[in-house]
């Protein structure tokens, strides 16, 4: 048979009583690193999957054993790489590598940006405020539409012939 509450201070006793108050304790995030001191990440746009390793150093990016100025050479994507480290205030501090297969250049150049989004994040947790008020840790899971049978793309009908 349950108890009838008539009173708040009533409900409080209860509530009290039934659990204890959980302390919400936010611990500490740990910073995450190997052995040789770098932090790894795997970033992913469209169909773009980039390992990303960083540590410390004057800010030399690497994609795929190329420089980035070789491998994305429009500023644009250039840009891009660059946006986790400006939003941070941590440029020039840290050497990129980053391997990335998949996707056309703009997709690599998202999924790299991801990827070191997420290796700032686990080699320093302080900086992980900023850059998710940036939306740099949310993987942009916007993917090509397949193909419907009956249409010509996604969405797209076959040109309508009266005759």
């Amino acid at each position: 048979m349950v108890d009838q509450v008539n009173s708040l201070e009533e409900l409080g006793a209860v509530a009290s009583d039934a659990a204890p108050a959980a302390e919400a304790v936010a611990e500490p995030r740990e910073p995450m690193r190997d052995a040789l001191g770098r932090a790894y990440a795997t970033g992913k746009r469209k169909d773009a999957v980039a390992r990303v390793w960083i540590k410390p150093g004057s800010g030399k990016v690497v994609v795929n054993g190329k420089e980035m100025n070789k491998y994305f050479a429009r500023p644009v994507l250039q840009m891009i790489l660059r946006q986790p480290f400006q939003v941070a205030g941590v440029e020039d501090q840290f050497d990129v590598m980053a391997t990335v297969k998949g996707g056309g250049l703009s997709g690599q150049a998202g999924a790299v940006k991801h990827g070191v989004s997420k290796a700032l994040q686990l080699y320093d947790p302080s900086l992980r405020g900023a850059l998710k008020a940036a939306g740099f840790l949310t993987r942009d899971s916007r993917v090509v539409e397949r193909k419907k049978f009956g249409k010509r793309k996604a969405r797209r009908s076959f040109q309508f012939s009266k005759r």
